[in-house]
Parts: structure tokens; sequence; C-alpha cells
């Protein structure tokens, strides 16, 4: 078993079960210190929207869900979410629980030098984030300010592209 950092949609446990087809064991609100939440990666295929990813920063914490999971789950996060393409890169950072006493467990999330700053995520996207949020728990002062991140309406590429994605990435 091992620990995965979610701060983007897979926080949902829908997205993570769902649409990435893995069980999870636990599921625990932590934060990252030093980490940055940031919404301008754009995907590996250009649909005008960008998606979730964090960047170092030492004044900054990002929030989001640890789960436990089995080691080969987090090899399919990888095909999901495009590691082995360059999309995003595995990394192992310190996560602490937001409930207990204060410690830290050594969890597994994705980060990515890809950025455009010109770029938002959609309103759909940002409604999984905040969904996940509120699901786990997450403080109110985090669900505001994912709720306060200006979005846009889903391109129509990204609709267009959404079932065929869901089909790739999903668990069979």
């Amino acid at each position: 078993m091992m620990w995965y950092f979610a701060y983007g949609s897979n926080m949902q446990s829908a997205t993570l079960r769902g649409r990435r087809g893995i069980q999870y064991h636990r599921a625990i609100a932590g934060r990252a210190v030093g980490w940055r939440l940031v919404l301008d990666k754009p995907p590996l295929v250009s649909i005008g929207e960008s998606f979730a990813n964090i960047i170092p920063d030492s004044d900054a914490e990002v929030l989001g869900v640890l789960y436990e999971i089995a080691a080969v789950d987090i090899e399919h996060i990888d095909v999901s979410e495009g590691v082995l393409l360059g999309n995003y890169r595995r990394i192992e950072i310190p996560v602490q629980p937001l409930s207990g006493p204060e410690q830290h467990v050594a969890a597994f999330t994705l980060t990515s030098d890809h950025r455009d700053p010109d770029l938002q995520p959609s309103t759909r996207y940002m409604d999984l984030l905040i969904a996940g949020a509120l699901e786990h728990g997450l403080p109110a002062e985090y669900v505001a300010f994912l709720r306060s991140v200006p979005a846009r309406v889903e391109s129509v590429e990204a609709a267009r592209l959404r079932p065929l994605i869901e089909q790739v990435i999903r668990r069979r």
C-alpha cells in the first residue's frame, strides 16, 4: 500500500473510482506545505482549457486528499494522467493529515513544468475540484478559494473529446 495525494479532480471519489477505476482503502484530507496550487496546466491535446498542477512555493500550502492505494494503482494513475508521455511527473512529498496529531506521511503526487498563463480551467472541471473538497471536508476557506478561481465554459473540443478520453483512461 502507498499514499497518493490528489489536489485536482481526483479529490472527488467519483472521479478516482469511476473515471480512473481505482479502489482506495482510505481517504484523508491533507496539507502539503511548500507547494502552491495553480490552474494553468495545459492538457496533452489542446482544448483551450487548463488543469490543476502544484508548483514549489516555500510560502504556500496546497490542500487535497490522501488516498491509500495499492502500488499497481499508482501505475494506473501514471498512465491515465500521461506521466509516461511527460504530461506530469510523479514525485514523493511529505503531506500532513488535517485531522489527528501533527505528523507527515510520504505521498506520491503529480507535478508539471508545463504552464500557460493564458489558459483557464472550465467551470465543469472546477466543479469536480469543489465537489471533492466538500466530500472530504476540506476547510471552508479552501472551498471558497476554489470557487473564486476564474473559469470558463467548457470548450466544444473538450466536450467532444471527453467520451473518448473516458474510454481510454478507465480501467477495464
